[in-house]
């Protein structure tokens, strides 16, 4: 939880806004106190420390850290499959990350692109097609060791949890959207696999999807994933807008939107981890949710450099494409 230094900053800093904003000392104080009624009352939190240990600190790998496989690891095998999954426990993950979604007859499957085209021989959108059509499609067809994997099927939520669970591996699970839809399915995993309470944890870089699993099961540890600058910049840098104005706009929405991911949301959600894009991270940035009691985990740690700075020095776990070799990051 935030210490009474950090409510006293955070909550001083909003009185201060609304002052300057509105013009009105009274007025200021109203809303912030508001604010502060709001977050008192509906604010979740966080799962215990020593479940959030066993699900964040599992068994040690060689090096000393969880070293999770982003996708499954989709460098070493068809990205979101089953293959990935026993891949990735045979390279020495401790953990799988893994994409939900949806088929358009609502069947949890994994899968991280809106549309099937870039991981399968198949075409459309995912939501758009039937969960028989997209249990036909080969999911390894645009893999680089396609020939390897050929015939790998797009799996279902439940059969990536299976095998997980056979294989003793973490799960972080990705959620894109639908916090209705994947709260619900979610919790009846968890319902079904109980051992997925000290076992797996719920990301996502959407609050309202975070906060939904925290209200549809309480009992469930959850992290927010964040890049700063993701609402102005593509991952490669470059504007979304092409518009002056659209730039600057967006700009100072994700100044906003860093400023409540470190001082209200991960509080208001009850986060157990905070999922940080590498270029982000410094020990510093550790040391700061250290004392607020949240791990942070790096995303994606692909150069043998790099994941020794994590393992030697910053002391955490980190999601990589490939536990096996050096590679550019997957978009």
């Amino acid at each position: 939880m935030l210490r009474i230094g950090d409510e006293a900053t955070c909550f001083s800093a909003v009185f201060l806004l609304l002052t300057l904003g509105t013009r009105s000392a009274a007025g200021a104080a109203l809303l912030t106190a508001f604010l502060y009624v709001f977050m008192a009352m509906f604010r979740f939190p966080p799962v215990p420390a020593e479940q959030a240990g066993r699900v964040l600190r599992p068994r040690a790998s060689a090096g000393g850290v969880p070293v999770v496989a982003h996708r499954g690891g989709c460098r070493d095998a068809p990205e979101n499959t089953l293959a990935a999954i026993r891949q990735a426990s045979e390279n020495g993950a401790t953990g799988v990350e893994l994409d939900l979604s949806f088929t358009a007859d609502g069947v949890p499957v994994l899968m991280h692109d809106e549309t099937v085209d870039r991981t399968t021989n198949g075409s459309g959108a995912l939501g758009e097609l039937q969960f028989a059509h997209v249990r036909r499609l080969d999911a390894a067809a645009r893999h680089r060791l396609k020939d390897k994997f050929a015939g790998e099927k797009v799996p279902t939520l439940q059969e990536a949890v299976e095998e997980c669970v056979k294989q003793r591996l973490t799960i972080f699970f990705g959620v894109k959207g639908h916090p209705d839809k994947a709260s619900s399915v979610l919790h009846a995993m968890y319902k079904k696999f109980p051992v997925l309470y000290n076992s797996s944890i719920v990301s996502s870089f959407e609050p309202k999807v975070i906060y939904k699993m925290r209200q549809t099961d309480p009992g469930v540890a959850t992290a927010l994933a964040h890049r700063p600058w993701r609402l102005s910049r593509f991952p490669d840098g470059t504007p979304r807008s092409a518009c002056a104005w659209g730039r600057l706009w967006s700009r100072a929405l994700d100044v906003l939107l860093d400023w409540a991911h470190h001082h209200v949301l991960w509080k208001l959600c009850g986060v157990s981890a905070v999922l940080m894009h590498r270029d982000y991270i410094s020990l510093d940035y550790v040391q700061y949710w250290a004392q607020r009691g949240v791990e942070v985990v790096g995303w994606t740690v692909n150069t043998a450099v790099e994941k020794d700075f994590y393992q030697s020095l910053l002391k955490i776990g980190y999601i990589t494409d490939s536990l096996l070799e050096d590679c550019d990051s997957v978009i």
